[in-house]
């Protein structure tokens, strides 16, 4: 009867799927090789800052980042920026302020600001609430390896506008193949060259969609290098930990073996 059950289950979840891959649904997201990836993976800080500006001089517009504070841009494994330039790259925005009821210049212990338009989302969370990998007719089973891919799906989005356009109910939708269902909302962003890189780096469109969505990667994950680091002695503790237990075990029930 279990048995029957478990085949059921997974036949329904298999033709649901199908039935929306066969819908078109399925997104065209390919995978990135970003320098934080794997076990000892780290941010890349020229990336990182060629991404904020990325982020500061197209994508601020509309959106913001209103879970990230403006000190961390000086963080260790961050941007990693002087504490000067964290204080000059703050002015450039204006908070509110309940105490003066007005707006006023932002210091580095202020947040980003929220976004600027209401439709549009905050980017702080969004490398990690968006997956990419699904896997076979959406079974998720490539995120077992691949992990969720939301850098990928950032990346994968700036870049994949087809240049069609199309009207509905008064608004105007941009065919992008990397978008669920194929038409977004969001007018193309980059079109390549939009920032000049102080590090000389390439600023074809696909390497600014990289840099950008690996700085939002970090606005999303801002301790994912310390983790790292936590888990990697974690690891070696509970390897030795368990040499310490065998040798423990094979100690104490040596003279019993023996007479046996």
């Amino acid at each position: 009867m279990i048995k029957k059950l478990t085949l059921s289950a997974f036949a329904a979840v298999i033709l649901s799927a199908g039935s929306a891959f066969a819908a078109g649904d399925e997104a065209s997201i390919h995978d990135a090789d970003f320098s934080y990836e794997g076990p000892f993976g780290k941010y890349d800080q020229n990336q990182l800052q060629r991404g904020l500006k990325v982020y500061t001089e197209v994508c601020s517009a509309c959106h913001g980042l209103q879970y990230v504070a403006l000190r961390t841009l000086g963080d260790a494994g961050g941007p990693e920026l002087p504490e000067e330039q964290v204080r000059a790259y703050s002015t450039q925005f204006e908070v509110f302020d309940p105490e003066l009821d007005d707006f006023r210049e932002a210091k580095p212990s202020d947040h980003f600001p929220a976004s600027g338009l209401e439709n549009a989302p905050d980017l702080s969370l969004m490398a990690k609430k968006r997956a990419a990998f699904h896997g076979p007719y959406g079974t998720g089973l490539n995120q077992l390896i691949q992990g969720i891919g939301g850098p990928e799906y950032i990346a994968a989005l700036l870049t994949s506008y087809t240049g069609e356009e199309k009207e509905e109910a008064g608004s105007t939708f941009y065919e992008n193949t990397a978008f669920p269902g194929g038409w977004i909302a969001m007018a193309p962003p980059l079109a390549g060259e939009d920032v000049d890189f102080d590090d000389g780096h390439s600023n074809e469109i696909h390497h600014e969609a990289e840099d950008v969505a690996a700085f939002l990667m970090w606005t999303a994950e801002p301790k994912m290098m310390a983790r790292k680091q936590a888990g990697f002695v974690a690891v070696l503790m509970l390897l030795l930990l368990s040499v310490l237990l065998y040798l423990v075990n094979k100690k104490i029930w040596a003279p019993y073996k023996r007479k046996h």
